[in-house]
């Protein structure tokens, strides 16, 4: 089996080169390979702020001061998995349906080949297309979606697909098994009393902000062990899930969030669990002084890598 791997810092400076996720090879490939970064650079469903089209660039970028092993989960990553960066998918600027039908379709080879895909967005609108791209393989899935939003409203000045509501449409087509769901992180001002009862609705568990500050993190964690079990699931990052203190760079940004060592923690406390994909949205580099938003969601994404090397590692 071929090995994609990392270009070596102390052989090659960070500062040259292609920016390539980490400095992965960049190729369109589904052999020989565990994961592969792929960029969605789409905003056209975002409500507020735009240029989120940016963020795959920004968090590629940055990637390059990440190193090999993780000490957290005590595991050196690519002596226990083989990724590449992808590319970005293709998208019709202004053309949300059709967006979709490209990213689902240029997604889904990866799917089929069991290869896990780690997405950097992109608005959250982008989420819907990759789980009908796992639908398709495998049915309903369930879901890990960490957010100051819960995204399941019903339209936006009378449309159907927006940031705000692809968890509604990925419920409504039998994307999701609303058993195995849940949303953490929620918090601030919304439109009525009323707004998470349409998450619930669906099947699915929610932990406000307000309770994991009761309970911590520990607990956050163990709840949702317990919602998703053994199902195969696909976890969602919105980086406005962290406060905008530590994540300024975003297009709704929510006070009172995690921190970002908060967030770390939460993704490294997903490792074992039957996940077949990752996302991480809404970093938007205009409003990103220093690049700190980029950073943190770069390091997000080390997590979820970390996380496929030491479940390789303890299969091995």
């Amino acid at each position: 089996m071929k090995k994609y791997e990392p270009v070596d810092p102390q052989k090659f400076p960070r500062f040259a080169g292609i920016k390539t996720f980490m400095r992965l090879p960049h190729i369109r490939t589904t052999e020989d390979i565990d994961f592969a970064v792929v960029g969605v650079p789409w905003d056209g469903g975002a409500s507020f702020r735009t240029s989120q089209r940016s963020g795959p660039d920004a968090i590629r970028r940055v990637s390059a001061l990440l190193r090999p092993y993780n000490l957290e989960l005590d595991v050196r990553l690519f002596d226990h998995c083989s990724g590449v960066d992808y590319g970005d998918l293709s998208v019709v600027p202004g053309y949300i349906e059709d967006s979709y039908e490209r990213i689902e379709e240029e997604l889904y080879p990866l799917v089929d080949a069991q290869v896990v895909p780690i997405l950097l967005g992109g608005d959250h609108s982008i989420t819907l297309p990759v789980l009908r791209a796992f639908a398709r393989k495998y049915g309903p899935v369930g879901l890990i979606h960490f957010d100051s939003h819960t995204d399941t409203y019903d339209e936006y000045f009378g449309r159907p697909y927006n940031h705000g509501t692809p968890f509604s449409r990925a419920a409504e087509e039998n994307l999701l098994d609303g058993n195995r769901c849940i949303q953490v992180g929620m918090r601030g001002s919304v439109y009525s009393k009323d707004d998470y009862e349409k998450a619930k609705s669906y099947g699915f568990d929610l932990i406000t902000m307000a309770e994991v500050r009761e309970s911590g993190i520990a607990d956050v964690s163990t709840r949702i062990r317990a919602k998703v079990g053994d199902a195969r699931v696909f976890v969602t990052f919105d980086i406005d899930a962290v406060d905008p203190a530590f994540a300024p760079g975003t297009g709704t940004p929510e006070v009172g969030g995690f921190t970002s060592g908060e967030a770390l923690d939460l993704v490294r406390g997903l490792s074992g669990l039957n996940i077949v994909g990752f996302d991480i949205v809404e970093v938007l580099p205009e409003y990103d002084p220093a690049d700190v938003t980029a950073l943190l969601a770069a390091n997000i994404v080390y997590q979820f890598i970390s996380i496929i090397a030491a479940k390789n590692k303890q299969m091995s």
